[in-house]
């Protein structure tokens, strides 16, 4: 059997084109979904959970975009691991993206089938995942411009959501203020489950190799994605609480449409599912092709089968990484729940970001080397959030990441041998 073509990426995306995937990667995963676990973990104290997710998240997009500058090549933390920190390093990045942003493509799923037809939520979250990953398959061009059309969408809804909420009757000021119930802990965890919503940014440094300019797009898309999106969740989040104070808001499965309701603009609640389940759309859409691309990069070296490291003469994009993406992610959306896979995404995601930061603090000066305290507070962040995720999550995932370190191991003793 011939062995499969395994060349270049085409590097096709423009600075808009990166930001857009950025966006679409986080303005759905996390507004529609993340909102009511936090509430539950945090209570009145969500709000300092969102800055504290976003102030590990500006670490963490600051150290990627560096190590992504120098090293635009798919595969993300993958990567920079491997190049600055040992092989294993970079192979347990990429094992913990791979399995915990399958989760994530699987959330969104489900969340596409939960806004778009309740009742049979996985049937729909499986066509949704076969139809965007044949889209991938016909080249990247494509879904750039169908993320670019969702996110103008999905953010003149929640635009027109959050005038609703805070031009109406039952806003109350008080329901900002922190109360009595606020712990660390639960501070910790609602943190670590929010950063669920700021993981986007992610997709734009693993598709380094089909920007152009790398040197100068990534450093630049990072920032203002992670900037834009922030400035969406305050807001979003800010108004919710306003209308439905901390308790209402945990209770919440969709918050966003309880919120508009509880508002007096019911009318507006078949927007919101709408806009909920582009928004999901445009997420998981973003999500197999990071997923894809890290999966592509450690086909390359063997860590996975080298089948998957082909690529499409004539789409440029590694078709078969993505086929086996979408299958995996396919299973999981007809099986799990979706409160589950975004506890065990984020445990996953943090422990890629946490070797991303020990990355960027081996760059020199003349590397692009972040501030000091940049990567050293990114990488306390990530692990603290880690682990005070809730307690199942901590296990899966570190389950799931021990079997992955066991493989390896095996693998490096067979070869060795």
């Amino acid at each position: 059997m011939s062995q499969p073509e395994t060349g270049e990426l085409r590097r096709q995306l423009g600075v808009r084109d990166a930001v857009v995937i950025g966006l679409g990667s986080m303005i759905g995963a996390g507004v529609f979904t993340a909102l009511g676990p936090a509430a539950g973990a945090a209570g009145s104290g969500l709000l300092l959970s969102l800055a504290l997710a976003a102030v590990v998240a500006y670490c963490n997009a600051t150290s990627s975009a560096r190590l992504a500058a120098r090293y635009p090549r798919s595969g993300g933390t993958y990567v920079y691991g491997r190049e600055r920190l040992g092989d294993f390093w970079g192979y347990l990045a990429g094992w913990a993206f791979v399995v915990g942003k399958t989760a994530s493509c699987a959330a969104m799923a489900l969340t596409v089938g939960a806004y778009a037809w309740p009742g049979q939520a996985h049937a729909v979250a499986v066509a949704a995942v076969v139809v965007l990953t044949a889209l991938n398959c016909t080249g990247v061009q494509k879904a750039a411009w169908l993320t670019r059309t969702i996110v103008a969408v999905v953010l003149a809804v929640l635009a027109a959501v959050v005038t609703a909420l805070l031009t109406s009757e039952t806003v109350r000021a008080a329901r900002l203020d922190l109360g009595g119930d606020i712990t660390a802990s639960g501070v910790l965890q609602a943190a670590g489950l929010l950063f669920f919503a700021f993981a986007g940014y992610a997709r734009i440094a693993t598709l380094g190799e089909e920007v152009r300019d790398p040197k100068r797009t990534i450093p630049l898309a990072i920032p203002l994605a992670l900037g834009i999106t922030l400035v969406v969740y305050a807001a979003v989040a800010v108004a919710v609480l306003a209308v439905l104070g901390p308790d209402r808001l945990a209770q919440s499965t969709a918050p966003l449409t309880d919120a508009v309701h509880a508002a007096g603009v019911p009318a507006l609640a078949p927007v919101v599912r709408a806009g909920a389940a582009l928004a999901a759309l445009g997420s998981l859409l973003a999500l197999i092709l990071g997923v894809s691309r890290t999966t592509l990069a450690m086909a390359r070296d063997h860590h996975l089968p080298r089948t998957l490291a082909a690529v499409h003469p004539r789409f440029g994009v590694p078709q078969h990484a993505e086929l086996a993406v979408g299958a995996v992610v396919a299973v999981l959306a007809a099986t799990i729940d979706v409160r589950d896979a975004i506890g065990f995404s984020s445990f996953g995601v943090l422990v890629y970001y946490a070797v991303a930061n020990a990355a960027a603090r081996t760059l020199g000066p003349d590397e692009g080397r972040p501030p000091v305290p940049v990567p050293l507070l990114g990488l306390a962040g990530c692990l603290a959030l880690a682990f005070t995720l809730p307690l199942h999550s901590v296990l899966i995932g570190g389950s799931v990441l021990l079997a992955g370190a066991a493989v390896y191991g095996l693998r490096r003793r067979t070869a060795e041998g």
